[in-house]
């Protein structure tokens, strides 16, 4: 082989191993390191078996921190983990929704007048319906009286008188004692309609001043106006 065959045989394969060399890939190994309960500081390239119950540190081939791995968990230290995430998750919600409720509250209520009609107009409708039952008992009471009427020819002898008088006093009696238990139950729904609108006024009279307040703040935070210069 002369000279010139030679050196571009070697150029060639020098040119070959660069290539391999460059196709070679980038060292990936993973460095783990942490100090166990005995205050050892351990290496390795695996996760470290003694420190699964602490936090190891992933270094990459340069010495720099990659990642950090948690301690290992139990099988009941992940049910409780995951039961204090379900439980916080569950306040998250429950605070959202009461957030939601406030702000339906808000502008439903603007203001305490607002709040006020609408408790009259609920208290009126329950009066509307107990004057209606009231007119009833009355209604009822009259006929209680020609039925007691007709019953007065038979006061030596209730017995004798005709099933269908007797039958028709004891339906009187029922419908009277209905509609005054009725008219009983709409004074505890006029009580149950006040205590619902006390518990919103409440809630209302602190939202009212927060937002007050909210903008008493954005009012002073905000520049004074500039005076016209003429």
């Amino acid at each position: 082989m002369n000279k010139t065959a030679w050196n571009i045989g070697g150029v060639l394969a020098l040119w070959g191993a660069g290539l391999c060399a460059w196709a070679q890939p980038a060292p990936t190994t993973s460095i783990y390191t942490c100090v166990d309960a005995k205050g050892r500081k351990l290496t390795a390239d695996r996760p470290i078996a003694d420190c699964t119950d602490r936090e190891q540190r992933v270094l990459g081939p340069t010495g720099t921190e990659r990642q950090r791995v948690g301690p290992t968990l139990t099988e009941q230290e992940r049910s409780a983990l995951e039961a204090q995430r379900r439980k916080e998750a569950e306040e998250r919600a429950r605070v959202a929704d009461e957030r939601r409720r406030e702000r339906a509250l808000m502008t439903r209520y603007p203001d305490k007048a607002t709040h006020d009609a609408e408790r009259a107009q609920a208290l009126e409708q329950v009066d509307q319906i107990t004057v209606v039952a009231e007119k009833r008992i009355v209604e009822l009471q009259d006929q209680r009286k020609k039925l007691n009427t007709e019953m007065e020819f038979y006061k030596r002898d209730p017995n004798k008188a005709p099933m269908n008088l007797r039958r028709m006093l004891a339906e009187n009696e029922d419908a009277i004692a209905e509609q005054q238990r009725f008219v009983a139950g709409q004074d505890q729904e006029k009580r149950r309609v006040n205590q619902r609108f006390d518990a919103e006024l409440a809630q209302l009279r602190k939202l009212w001043e927060t937002q007050r307040a909210a903008g008493s703040g954005a009012a002073s935070a905000s520049p004074p106006a500039s005076a016209d210069i003429r």
